[in-house]
């Protein structure tokens, strides 16, 4: 059955496990030099711009020449937006739209400078939409222009004042002829002013380069049951994913479908407002906001479901499970929490 997105995500199955190998691919088959050619980006035999030399295999092949051959499109833009059930809706909406700003861009924008320009165009004064541009990293790769696409948007925790919002994010890119798969995910730091969420300062994934995957991870990749985002899908891909992560998403997938959004990358360093270190950058969680098609933050997703899949993730061999509902009769005095940062998803902590 096709799972039914909240509004303005990716269309019904873009976040199934082969489009999550392939990137957005899924999402522009059809246009011209897009379909049949996607590859994951650690591929070395992914297409690149000016890798053939100039109607060599072409001529050969009686195909166009480079020059001749029409350009890919990239998919449209979609303004994500606040389902029911949020907190802070304000707080995601101003960090969303500055994500979206940097990383979407026409032929030729995709200047710091430019990227600076559209953060101003929000409303951000000249020096601070500057030094966010200057931060953006993995949300302005190398490419004549580029799409941002927020699969979601959760708290990486969320204060009185202050927040982390995570923006999970799919970001095709346009290079030469040719669409490459992409994405992100930005831990957006934010302050409450007088005048509403205040964007301070962006902490783009930096997931690390590819390695040999192991048993666990191959079995993941080929889980169709498991989503995962371009982020969550290059941390496992870096070897800094423990085996207990991957099992436990295995275990779960047997009986849900499970919508990743973060595991290690783009995730605060301690736990939001504390000195004590996440199990995530340690490769000890991962985050899920929807579960068999039904978000975890909208009041429409049946209690059941969501008290069924955390008490099924401690089964699983988490020590430390949050989301929307305190559930009570865990193993130990603390496996349950819940708290206003886990409203809109649910965590699975390991010791190791």
């Amino acid at each position: 059955m096709a799972l039914l997105p909240p509004p303005c995500t990716p269309p019904p199955g873009a976040l199934a496990r082969r489009s999550v190998l392939l990137g957005t691919a899924a999402w522009c088959v059809g246009a011209a030099g897009c379909s049949g050619g996607a590859k994951s980006p650690s591929d070395s035999s992914s297409p690149s711009a000016g890798s053939r030399s100039p109607g060599a295999s072409a001529q050969a092949s009686g195909s166009p020449s480079d020059a001749e051959r029409p350009r890919a499109a990239l998919p449209k833009a979609i303004s994500w937006r606040p389902g029911p059930g949020e907190i802070e809706p304000a707080a995601k909406l101003a960090a969303v739209r500055l994500v979206e700003a940097l990383g979407t861009w026409p032929d030729g924008q995709g200047s710091e400078r430019a990227a600076a320009a559209r953060a101003a165009a929000l409303g951000i004064s000249a020096t601070p939409a500057a030094q966010l541009a200057a931060q953006a990293g993995s949300l302005r790769p190398t490419a004549d222009a580029a799409v941002v696409r927020v699969i979601d948007a959760q708290y990486g925790g969320i204060l009185t004042d202050t927040a982390s919002v995570l923006v999970v994010c799919d970001q095709p890119t346009l290079l030469g002829s040719v669409v490459h798969p992409g994405g992100t995910t930005v831990d957006v730091r934010l302050s409450r002013t007088s005048a509403g969420w205040k964007v301070t300062t962006l902490h783009p994934a930096a997931p690390g380069p590819a390695t040999a995957l192991d048993a666990a991870a191959r079995e993941v990749f080929a889980q169709s049951r498991i989503e995962l985002p371009p982020a969550s899908a290059a941390d496992i891909r870096s070897g800094a994913v423990h085996d207990s992560v991957l099992r436990a998403m295995l275990q779960l997938a047997g009986g849900y479908r499970l919508s990743v959004s973060v595991v290690r990358s783009g995730h605060p360093l301690d736990v939001f407002g504390t000195d004590r270190p996440s199990d995530h950058p340690l490769g000890r969680a991962f985050d899920v906001w929807r579960i068999d098609g039904h978000a975890v933050v909208d009041p429409a997703t049946s209690r059941t479901l969501i008290t069924a899949f955390m008490r099924a993730a401690a089964a699983a061999g988490s020590y430390n499970v949050g989301g929307p509902v305190q559930l009570s009769g865990g193993a130990t005095a603390n496996q349950f929490f819940s708290d206003d940062t886990h409203h809109d998803h649910v965590h699975v902590g390991f010791t190791s």
